[in-house]
């Protein structure tokens, strides 16, 4: 099969199409919410954080569908940054539960304003009916391939 081909069919597969959605996504949370300082995943975590107090860093990961490696990594840096706290669980010790900072409910506060903005500019060239679509497709496919996943996606 010539180059030019093989090209165009790599174009046209879902996994590329869904990397290159994915960097264009990632570009305009940076263009929006530059002035937070947090990238994607770390707002994902402090959101969670945000709507249940006290929950353990793996209650978190799996709401966010990260590994543990990746958790752990997040949650030391979003601590540093004094965006939240981390505290022994009185009930097992080897638990970590996590609460945001005032600093850190601060961030989601400013970022979700922009991060709304990011998925409007992202789903604008499609009409609302094809958003309500696309979503719903998207939602299927995370869905029925969270098993493949490095981490489970926990959906409550």
């Amino acid at each position: 099969m010539p180059a030019d081909q093989l090209t165009e069919e790599l174009s046209r597969l879902p996994g590329f199409l869904v990397r290159r959605l994915h960097q264009i996504n990632q570009a305009l949370f940076a263009e929006l919410v530059a002035g937070t300082g947090v990238t994607s995943v770390q707002l994902s975590v402090l959101t969670v954080i945000g709507a249940k107090s006290g929950q353990d860093q793996s209650e978190v990961a799996e709401a966010v569908g990260a590994d543990r490696a990746t958790m752990a990594s997040v949650v030391a840096r979003l601590e540093a940054a004094a965006l939240l706290k981390r505290s022994i669980s009185r009930q097992d010790r080897r638990q970590k539960l996590l609460a945001l900072t005032p600093k850190g409910r601060r961030v989601v506060e400013k970022a979700w304003p922009a991060l709304r903005a990011t998925q409007e500019t992202l789903l604008a060239p499609l009409s609302t009916d094809e958003q309500a679509q696309f979503l719903a497709l998207l939602t299927q496919l995370v869905d029925e391939g969270n098993n493949h996943g490095r981490a489970r996606l926990k959906r409550d």
